[in-house]
């Protein structure tokens, strides 16, 4: 490999944040949570392996149309201002083309599972090909957000549980409401560390007038925040002993709530700094969720 072509590969993985797997964690572990739910324990490791490596390859796509989209708006931000497509080193032409072959890739691992997993996976490509623009249009685009990282929640029990008929009536009685009330409780989840992000860049976007849940929230932010983990946690509670789940998983949400607790000390003076660092730290809480979900499903 040439230097330039080196230097090629590096500005890609810049590109896709491979420096910074924070951001596909949090869609693993809520993924991986409905995935062990689906499957009452250990998923095999086949499905494993699908919904690990799609997560991450689907994260990075999002990071190229992402990227694309707000490249006007993030050369006015510090903060994204040296980002390869912002800056010019990546072209627009070649980040889509990245994207799209990550997201093809994504597709490839999807067809090893089931048509009603296939089915809802050209669902997930359009919520995350949509968000870039909500905050365009509406004045909450973190809930856009939400819907689209908690898409592996439905994948997952599709996946899990799905046949082999690729009909609505397939993807219906292979994803059961219980899938659906998981995708709503996380995207509170979502709302609360986005929410966070948001307000790392508060004053950018009141500048360039884009639309945050930050912005929108004004000085409920916090509170709001707050409001959002209790709504996550309480629903996670709620679902999990209607699913049969234990001590151990109540242990483990109570973990996340501990640390919830702690992001929202964090925010509460809305430094820069302490909303990044309650954003980073989320997945974490993901995690022990997760963590109490396997442990309890194992340990029965």
């Amino acid at each position: 490999m040439t230097a330039a072509h080196r230097e090629r590969f590096r500005l890609w993985l810049d590109l896709i944040r491979w420096d910074r797997p924070a951001g596909w964690l949090l869609l693993l572990w809520p993924t991986l949570s409905a995935l062990w739910i689906a499957s009452d324990g250990f998923p095999g490791w086949h499905l494993l392996a699908v919904f690990v490596a799609g997560t991450i390859l689907m994260r990075s796509a999002g990071c190229c149309v992402n990227d694309v989209a707000d490249r006007d708006f993030d050369r006015h931000v510090k903060r994204t201002a040296q980002r390869p497509v912002t800056r010019g080193a990546v072209s627009v032409r070649e980040a889509l083309t990245l994207g799209a072959v990550l997201a093809l890739a994504a597709f490839a691992l999807v067809l090893t599972t089931n048509p009603p997993a296939i089915a809802l996976s050209f669902v997930a490509l359009a919520i995350a090909i949509v968000y870039p623009w909500a905050k365009r249009v509406v004045s909450m685009p973190q809930a856009v957000l939400g819907v689209a990282f908690s898409f592996g929640i439905p994948m997952a029990f599709a996946a899990a549980q799905g046949g082999r008929e690729f009909s609505l009536q397939a993807v219906a009685a292979a994803v059961p409401p219980h899938a659906w009330w998981l995708l709503a409780a996380n995207l509170f989840w979502v709302l609360a560390y986005d929410t966070e992000y948001a307000m790392v860049d508060r004053d950018d976007d009141l500048r360039l007038q884009i639309r945050t849940s930050a912005i929108t929230l004004g000085r409920w932010d916090v509170a709001a925040i707050a409001a959002f983990y209790a709504i996550h946690l309480v629903a996670w509670v709620a679902l999990g002993r209607m699913l049969g789940l234990g001590a151990v998983f109540l242990l483990g949400v109570a973990g996340a709530g501990a640390q919830a607790a702690w992001h929202v000390a964090l925010i509460r003076h809305r430094t820069r700094e302490g909303c990044f660092r309650a954003f980073r730290l989320n997945h974490w809480l993901g995690a022990t969720v997760f963590a109490g979900v396997a442990l309890d499903l194992a340990l029965r």
